[in-house]
This record gives C-alpha cells, sequence and structure tokens, in this order.
C-alpha cells in the first residue's frame, strides 16, 4: 500500500479541540436525524414510481452499497477522529486538492439542502394552518433557520437533545402508517404484481435514487471530534444507524406498496407538491385511520427540522476544518470558551442558509445532488484505500466495492433531473 501524499499526511495545525460530548445513542441518533428523515417521507414514493414493487429490492440494494461506502467513512474518522469529514480524509490520505473539492462540494450542495428543508417544513407548517403566503413562507423557513442556529450554538449536547426529539416524533409516526397500514396490505397481495415492471433499469434507477437518501451516516464521521472514545463510537454509531434506517425503509416500502399501490404512491408526490403535504400522507389517507395521516404529517414536519438541524451541525464542522487549515478565514475556527461549538462557523452557516431561503424556493436537482454525492463519495472509499493495513478495520473490498458503486451508479442515473427530488433535502 502507498503511502499518503506527504503534505497530507500532517494533520491540521495545533488548535484548540471540540470536546467529546456524544457517545453511541447520541451519534446513532444524529445519524437517524439525517436518514430517517425527508428521504424516507418522500424519496420511497417518488422510487415506487420508478421500479414499482421492486422498490422494496432496491431499498435493500442502496442499504449494501451504503454499507460498503459507510464502513469507509466508519474506518476513517475511527483512524482520524476530527471535525470535517471527506475533507478531512482527501487531505490526509489522497491530495490537498481532492480534500478541498469534497469540502466545497459538501458546502455547496448541503446549504441549498438545508435551505430546502427550511422552506418544506414551512410550507407544511402553514398549508397544516391554511395560510398560503409567499412572505410567510420566508419569513417562517428563515425563523425556523435562525432558531436552529441557536440550538446549534448552545453546544453538541443541547442539539443531540433536540435531535432525539424530533427523531421519537419522526419514527413514531413512521410506526403508526406502518400499523395502521398493515391490514390493508395483507389484502393487497396484487398491489406487488408484476413485481418488476420496468425491468432491471428502473430497479438500478431506483436503487441510486435511495442510496442518495441513506447517505445521512456521513453526519456522523463529520462529527468525529465530538464523539467519546471514536474508534469504537464511530463505527457502531454507523451500523446501527444503517440498520435501524433500512428496516424503516423497507417496512413503509412494503406497507405502503402494498397497501395503495406503487401507482398510487407515485401520484402522492404530484398530489404532495401541489397540497404541500408530505406524500406517505397522502397515501396513509387511504388506511381509514382517522388521525394517522395528521400524525404523518406532523412526523414529515419534525423529520424536516432533524435534517436542518443535522445539516447546520455538519456544515459548521466542514467550515471549521477548512478554517483549521487555511481554506477558509481563521475565524472561522475559533470555538466559544467551553469548547462545545464552533460558534463562527456556526453564525456564517446560518447566515447563508437564512440568507437561501430567502430566495424563497432552492430546488436542487436530482442530477446535481446525485453528482455531488457520489464525488463525494467516491473520495471517502479513495481514501480508505490509502489507510495502511494495521489501520484498517474492515477489508478493502469494502472500499473497491463502494467506489466501484459511486461509478456505476453515476452511470446509470437519469440526468433528466426530478423537481420532486428537492424535497430529500440530504
Amino acid at each position: 500500500m502507498s503511502t499518503p501524499h506527504p503534505l497530507a499526511t500532517e494533520g491540521p495545525p495545533k488548535h484548540a479541540v471540540l470536546r467529546r460530548d456524544v457517545g453511541v445513542l447520541g451519534a446513532t441518533l444524529m445519524g437517524l436525524g439525517s436518514i430517517v428523515g425527508t428521504g424516507v417521507f418522500v424519496s420511497i414514493a417518488i422510487a415506487a414510481g420508478i421500479a414499482g414493487p421492486a422498490v422494496i429490492l432496491a431499498i435493500a440494494l442502496a442499504a449494501v452499497v451504503a454499507l460498503c461506502n459507510a464502513l469507509s467513512s466508519a474506518q476513517l474518522a475511527a483512524n482520524h477522529p476530527v471535525s470535517g469529514g471527506s475533507y478531512e480524509y482527501g487531505y490526509r490520505y489522497l491530495r490537498p486538492w481532492l480534500g478541498f473539492t469534497a469540502g466545497w462540494l459538501f458546502l455547496a450542495a448541503k446549504s441549498a439542502s438545508a435551505a430546502t428543508a427550511a422552506l418544506g417544513f414551512s410550507g407544511y407548517l402553514l398549508e397544516a394552518f391554511g395560510v398560503a403566503d409567499r412572505t410567510a413562507l420566508v419569513a417562517t423557513a428563515f425563523g425556523i433557520v435562525v432558531a436552529l442556529g441557536l440550538v446549534v450554538l448552545s453546544g453538541v449536547k443541547q442539539s443531540s437533545r433536540f435531535n432525539a426529539a424530533v427523531v421519537s416524533v419522526s419514527l413514531l409516526a413512521l410506526f403508526a402508517f406502518v400499523v395502521s397500514g398493515i391490514p390493508a396490505a395483507a389484502a393487497g397481495g396484487e398491489n406487488l404484481r408484476p413485481f418488476l415492471p420496468e425491468g432491471p433499469a428502473a430497479l438500478l434507477h431506483a436503487a441510486a435514487l435511495m442510496f442518495v437518501a441513506y447517505t445521512g451516516y456521513g453526519r456522523i464521521s463529520t462529527l468525529g471530534e465530538e464523539v467519546r472514545e471514536p474508534r469504537r463510537t464511530i463505527p457502531l454509531a454507523i451500523l446501527a444507524t444503517l440498520g435501524v434506517s433500512a428496516a424503516v425503509y423497507v417496512a413503509v416500502a412494503a406497507v405502503g406498496v402494498g397497501a395503495a399501490g406503487s401507482a398510487a404512491m407515485a401520484e402522492s408526490t404530484s398530489i404532495a407538491a401541489s397540497q404541500a403535504v408530505a406524500p406517505l400522507a397522502v397515501v396513509a389517507e387511504s388506511f381509514g385511520r382517522p388521525g394517522v395521516a395528521r400524525f404523518v404529517a406532523i412526523g414529515a414536519m419534525a423529520a424536516m427540522l432533524g435534517v436542518l438541524l443535522n445539516l447546520i451541525l455538519g456544515l459548521s464542522r466542514v467550515l471549521l476544518a477548512m478554517g483549521r487549515r487555511g481554506d477558509m478565514p481563521a475565524a472561522t475556527a475559533r470555538l466559544n470558551a467551553a469548547k462545545t461549538t464552533p460558534y463562527v462557523a456556526v453564525v456564517v452557516v446560518t447566515i447563508i442558509i437564512a440568507g437561501l431561503t430567502l430566495l424563497g424556493s432552492v430546488k436542487t436537482t436530482w442530477s446535481f445532488s446525485a453528482f455531488t454525492v457520489l464525488i463525494y463519495y467516491g473520495i471517502t472509499n479513495l481514501a480508505a484505500l490509502r489507510l495502511p493495513r494495521e489501520a484498517r478495520l474492515y477489508s478493502p473490498v469494502f472500499a473497491w466495492g463502494g467506489l466501484a458503486a459511486c461509478l456505476v451508479l453515476g452511470l446509470i442515473v437519469d440526468h433528466s433531473g426530478d423537481n420532486r427530488l428537492f424535497m430529500l433535502g440530504k
């Protein structure tokens, strides 16, 4: 195995480091806050329209691809547990320009995603109160970004508690969806036939979409500097996050398609876009269980808050890392006195996201979102392949598999774009 580039072997300049306040449970919940978010409330319905009932298989296939990429992230973060994620791994194990590229791709794509999550939450909330006003939409989105920015400023412990609350609401809503839909799904066996109506290409396309929905586990490695016992905590948290989220995704897809059919699932995305409601809430209305659809809508709103919170956390930590290396102004690397938050980075990120909400519409199309995600995790897998043998936690087969999957999915995915995907917010 070749050694890392000499300029990349050195870590960031000497600096104050963030306190390690996050354990396995907290890190897992942060991962779930990013994955069991808008992706499960939106992307499954879109993928069902692409692959039909085979969306269930696409979810499982995407989970395998995500696992390969996740294991690369886990062992890199365990060996180099600092803020910054693939930005830092590119610098340390590959070439500085690759780390720089990963950092800027993350900042550009995820800032837009965060603003989109804020606008999506605002739209759902105002629709629930019968308000249809653009000024109110923008003002509410702006306000929620500022509010969550203040939560992140208060430190990772407080952020973790808020995240645990919204993740709990989201999971309870999804549990209600699954339980209330089981009778209809059990009686709707014909909705699973034909299982793969559009062929293998559609299956792979849907898997690519679902892979993007899974990639929120990267928030755990981005926060690597703040977890206790990183060599143990990070791998456990990432694997637990993927296991729980995959089980939730499969259950929701099986019940949704079984009860309503893949065509109805796909149609729900168009209805949802026009009515500013969650697609799963539209599907839940067909279950005939009073209150379930409204609870699912509340769960979707909580999910958007979780996504937004975790994006502010992740973006601020990448900005912190870039400030330490001189790729951003040094002020962004400053920590508060308690060393619980990079306060300048958080303020800067909050201002940028809040400013983007003033546009009133920030739609990250599928092609751009997929491009940035696949490049980002391609760099992660390349960095994992440069780990010395004694530092590896897993076989390099996983990193090679993750890298190959990123390349294949990049070639297969439909680059025509789909503006419904702006709701993913990953």
